[in-house]
């Protein structure tokens, strides 16, 4: 085997390597939601600073999911040329550095360029997680799946809660956003000791299987079926990190009370993925799961188009449980997959299709409270695409993979 090929088992690593992935793995899943809800924090004071229009405040909770659709899409071709250790450094330092120039700037289109050059590095980083999981941990997916997704979900729920003391303390927004720079910066250091381990597909036989299954995909039912199920939940999420904090202080909680509503949306969910081994160690049918998820979304949506600020804690918590959706499916693009290629081509196509699709959220909520001056149709709108979501999921909750799928089709093979 050469140097640099994508190994089965990362056979040729001593346990100390792996272990320094592991903390590699977990430090860049950390590093990938602060430049999203740390904004969502402080929305409302960007965008009374810098000027910006509303239709710009909502392109601006739209560009995560643009840029994870835009850029996902082409991660496969950036990890395959560069390697995937390299891919994972990139995307810190273009995360550090958007960071850094957005919370210096008090021009709006540079604020908006310096937003998307970290998104893009966390849609780099999105998609390279279930391929490193499945290269270096295949025997451990759903166990370090749910370290690097409780670890996403702090690094989401941290900055919601955080921003907004660090502002008042440091006497703005600019140290309230800048601040987050540090903890890209940190996960980089990892990745530049692994940079000699680097791994890529350089395997003849790999290539043409990786090739096969993304030319395959387009017709695989699993695949668009968990891409939809993917882009719903994910439109619930980004629509939650935009605008929950705006709808409950319309709703009369105070800045700091609202945003701390968007932590406990967010904080809930984090132990929930350490339970998904044990249950996936028990059954492969999840549809159980699903329809969990779906009920707990719903349930919390109708609290916020019912009652917003009687037990606003209740219907935050609801729809951060709701969320658990997000680390269950990460772990099911290894888990629906036997190889490492699959899980490669399933993860791009997975989150560049559904984060296209989940542009829905954040941009749709915030042009229909502009256009009717009200939470009320936003979140209806978002509580009927749980039905859908209820729909797309149960398809592959059951026990299949997708390399089975394509090969029980001729014109496939």
């Amino acid at each position: 085997m050469t140097r640099g090929e994508t190994r089965p088992a990362d056979a040729g690593s001593s346990p100390g390597q792996r272990g320094l992935v592991l903390v590699g793995i977990v430090a860049l899943a950390f590093a990938l939601r602060p430049a999203v809800t740390s904004l969502g924090a402080v929305l409302v004071e960007v965008r009374t600073d810098l000027g910006l229009a509303s239709w710009l405040a909502s392109v601006l909770t739209t560009l995560p999911v643009l840029c994870f659709a835009a850029i996902g899409a082409l991660t496969h071709l950036l990890t395959h040329r560069l390697g995937l250790h390299r891919s994972a450094l990139l995307a810190l330092v273009a995360i550090a550095l958007g960071l850094v120039t957005r919370a210096g700037t008090d021009s709006p289109t540079v604020f908006t360029v310096a937003s998307t050059l970290a998104l893009a590095g966390m849609a780099v980083g999105n998609v390279s997680l279930p391929h490193l999981v499945k290269v270096h941990f295949p025997d451990r997916i759903p166990t370090v799946t749910a370290l690097y997704s409780c670890a996403l979900l702090i690094g989401a729920s941290v900055p919601s809660g955080l921003t907004v003391p660090v502002a008042d303390a440091a006497g703005g927004w600019r140290v309230g956003l800048g601040v987050w720079a540090a903890t890209a910066a940190v996960a980089a250091l990892p990745w530049v000791l692994l940079l000699r381990r680097d791994v890529r597909e350089r395997d003849d036989d790999a290539a043409r299987a990786g090739v096969r299954v993304r030319q395959g995909l387009l017709r695989s039912p699993l695949a668009w079926a968990m891409a939809l199920f993917f882009g719903l939940q994910s439109a619930q999420a980004y629509a939650q990190f935009g605008w929950l904090p705006a709808i409950y202080s319309d709703a009369g909680l105070s800045p700091a009370a609202a945003g701390l509503m968007l932590t406990v949306a967010t904080a809930v969910g984090v132990p929930a993925p350490l339970v998904l081994p044990a249950y996936a160690r028990r059954t492969s049918d999840h549809r159980l799961l699903v329809a969990g998820f779906c009920g707990l979304t719903a349930a919390g949506l109708c609290g916020l188009l019912l009652a917003p600020a009687t037990v606003p804690w209740l219907w935050a918590a609801c729809l951060g449980l709701g969320g658990a959706a997000f680390p269950w499916v990460l772990a099911m693009l290894a888990l629906r997959t036997r190889t490492a290629e699959g899980t490669a081509a399933l993860s791009g196509f997975v989150q560049s299709i559904g984060y296209l699709l989940a542009a829905v959220g954040p941009l749709g909520t915030g042009l229909l409270h502009d256009a009717t001056g009200s939470w009320t149709l936003p979140v209806a709108v978002l509580l009927a695409l749980t039905v859908p979501m209820l729909v797309t999921g149960l398809r592959f909750a059951r026990p299949r993979l997708l390399e089975d799928e394509l090969d029980d089709r001729p014109h496939l093979r």
